[in-house]
């Protein structure tokens, strides 16, 4: 069988990475659903950027261990975490290189420095790095972690304590998460003094299993195994992320050998997947979301009427049977079923169009209104074709009067203009990044994240008090109250429509071990190997 075109350039491009035969060389192509919107994790909440960024080439203070929620050592070896909860002190792993590449050779191992500026750069207005991204630091920003931290010690080069503004429960957990990643001062400090603020988001430098190489823009992002890596070097020579948005040419890409991994299959397609030789199909009960929000800034969401009008509109039944072909859980709540404190009792929005029609009459729109419904334009674990739902919510909308156009863009500038509110509705989705309610509640409908990711752009006062309550506590028992009262109040104020939380399925390739399906939805390459 003649290679492809792109088969081509990946060996070309492999042999150039090394400098050695290919045949000598493993090689891994893992076919990647959309194009990153950049490398430094911390100023994006995309996984698709955390997986060419911080999955790749960064480490935090910890790790979560691959295919858990378990927080394991990472850069730190240890930490210690004071009895009232305010002091967290991290003991920093001797040794740690940090990335040595054609643009950047450090002259010292990774120390104290490193720490305090991969957080200050997140928190101090004055910093130049704040400056240059203008305190978009949204993860950071939608936690609230700028009013948690109140100081950085510097206890010695290498021991960190974080002084904290009051507990939180799931702090130690938050510091594994892919905005927590470890940055290199000095080539922060080499990137300020040559006037080029944006090398650390261009050109990164990590201390992570893999070095980045190059990118060529909507097309082909290429890393080497770091040889110095303090876990060990990984087991394959060359990660290529070759960018794929239609799941379909993934597909096919797989069944020619032309990659070895791939994310977010067609459900339509599962069956011909699971029926091709030379792969296996993992799955996993998925930590995920998936929705449609409402901007409650906008005129035609403020009122509650119309927000559970619109959510007794959508047959959430024919969506899973098309857009997902089953392999989902209609979503009534805005965490997972899978997750502790998730509550059962909640009654869902049912599909119900004559009572959508008197909701929008009691609400003084009777003759209903033109809005818009935004899709995104890639494939993710959440939702599998936001095209094929749009249109489906589409024209369920349609029947109670409610003219609805789809509107799109290229993904990074999809997560930018939602981001700033420009969306009436937008198709979004959440899959968790630590194993806590917080992750979902707080980050996405909380107050702080107002402007980020919350783009219900709802800001609730209960709401809020609830969340607030269960994260300065330990007490699982009263977490959970807590969270299950905030879903309440979520559910009666519907900023969203709940859609589904899906399963989620990966196609890997015999050539491929140790892969492992990761729970909060990353895509992880350190510990793989090829035969």
């Amino acid at each position: 069988m003649k290679k492809s075109l792109l088969a081509l350039a990946i060996l070309a491009g492999s042999t150039a990475l090394t400098g050695t035969a290919f045949a000598a060389d493993k090689t891994l192509v893992y076919c990647s659903e959309g194009s990153p919107e950049g490398f430094d994790a911390s100023l994006f909440t995309s996984g698709t950027t955390f997986d060419a960024s911080a999955n790749t080439m960064f480490d935090g203070l910890v790790n979560f261990k691959i295919g858990t929620t378990e927080v394991v050592p990472g850069v730190a070896e240890s930490w210690e975490v004071s009895e009232d909860g305010l002091e967290l002190t991290f003991k920093l792993r001797a040794g740690v290189k940090f990335h040595s590449t054609d643009y950047f050779t450090p002259t010292r191992d990774l120390n104290a420095d490193d720490v305090i500026f991969s957080f200050t750069r997140q928190m101090d207005e004055n910093n130049a790095y704040y400056k240059n991204a203008n305190g978009a630091w949204e993860y950071f920003n939608a936690m609230d972690m700028s009013n948690l931290i109140k100081d950085i010690v510097r206890v010695d080069d290498m021991t960190v304590k974080f002084v904290l503004d009051h507990p939180e429960a799931p702090i130690v957990a938050n510091f594994a998460m892919a905005f927590a990643g470890i940055q290199s001062a000095e080539y922060a400090a080499a990137g300020e003094a040559a006037g080029n603020l944006d090398n650390v988001n261009q050109n990164p430098i990590g201390t992570g299993p893999f070095k980045f190489v190059a990118y060529q823009k909507d097309a082909v992002i290429r890393y080497v195994a770091n040889a110095d890596y303090w876990g060990g070097k990984p087991a394959i020579d060359n990660l290529i992320f070759s960018i794929t948005p239609d799941a379909s040419v993934r597909f096919q890409k797989m069944k020619a050998g032309e990659c070895h991994v791939m994310p977010y299959p067609a459900p339509a397609e599962l069956d011909m997947i699971k029926a091709t030789d030379g792969m296996s199909l993992l799955q996993q009960e998925g930590l995920n979301v998936g929705y449609l929000a409402y901007n409650t800034e906008k005129e035609n969401f403020k009122n509650v009427k119309v927000r559970k009008a619109l959510n007794h509109a959508i047959n959430k039944q024919a969506i899973k049977d098309v857009v997902f072909s089953g392999y989902a859980t209609i979503a009534k709540n805005p965490i997972p079923p899978t997750m502790w404190s998730y509550d059962e009792s909640t009654t869902d929005d049912e599909y119900d169009p004559e009572k959508a029609k008197a909701l929008l009459a009691e609400a003084g729109m009777a003759d209903g209104f033109k809005t818009n419904i935004w899709a995104m334009p890639v494939s993710r674990p959440y939702n599998p074709d936001a095209r094929k739902m749009a249109e489906l919510i589409q024209a369920d909308w349609a029947k109670i009067g409610v003219d609805a156009e789809i509107v799109s863009f290229e993904w990074g500038e999809y997560l930018k203009r939602s981001k700033d509110g420009e969306h009436d509705t937008v198709l979004l989705g959440w899959t968790g990044d630590n194993g806590d309610p917080d992750n979902f509640l707080r980050v996405l409908l909380g107050k702080a994240a107002v402007g980020g990711s919350n783009r219900a752009r709802w800001a609730n006062d209960e709401f809020e008090a609830e969340i607030q309550a269960a994260l300065i506590t330990s007490d699982s028992a009263a977490r959970t109250a807590s969270y299950k009262k905030a879903q309440e109040i979520f559910k009666a104020e519907a900023p969203w429509a709940t859609i589904a939380h899906s399963i989620v399925f990966m196609p890997v390739s015999d050539k491929v071990t140790g892969y492992v399906v990761d729970p909060l939805g990353g895509h992880w390459f350190s510990n793989v190997d090829m035969n």
